[in-house]
């Protein structure tokens, strides 16, 4: 460990549960430089993300995961108000997704939720510096 990591104790733990406890209404506010605007996203339950892998996994179904994702996490604006799918023409509910957003953006914004959920970050093995 280098002298700058800490190991986490059960004093530490207890002293500090609101620091260290998961927290389940996180959100995020995103600036989509294309549209000039920011929307807030959720972060995502596990099963939800789950889900996401399993499509991923399914090649009928893997280019919809993200979408699906970002269907589920962005909470304003509102995806799933149906007036705002009408007005786009809609035939899928989470169609609304690939009619506003690029597909680079899709995958940004899926991809940021995944981290807000633990996915992809915030873990790294600590090597043993002993020579």
């Amino acid at each position: 460990m280098s002298a700058n990591t800490k190991k986490l104790t059960l004093t530490d733990l207890i002293k500090n549960k609101e620091k260290y406890q998961v927290k389940s209404d996180t959100t995020e506010e995103l600036f989509v430089e294309r549209l000039g605007a920011t929307i807030t996203i959720r972060k995502p339950e596990r099963s939800l993300c789950l889900e996401a892998f399993e499509m991923v996994n399914d090649d009928a179904q893997a280019a919809k995961a993200d979408p699906f994702m970002v269907y589920n996490i962005v909470v304003e604006p509102n995806l799933k108000d149906p007036n705002l799918q009408k007005e786009f023409g809609c035939v899928e509910p989470d169609d609304i997704v690939e009619k506003l957003f690029e597909s680079g953006e899709i995958s940004n914004i899926a991809q940021i939720g995944m981290e807000l959920a633990g996915y992809k970050s915030g873990v790294k093995k600590v090597n043993d510096l002993k020579n």
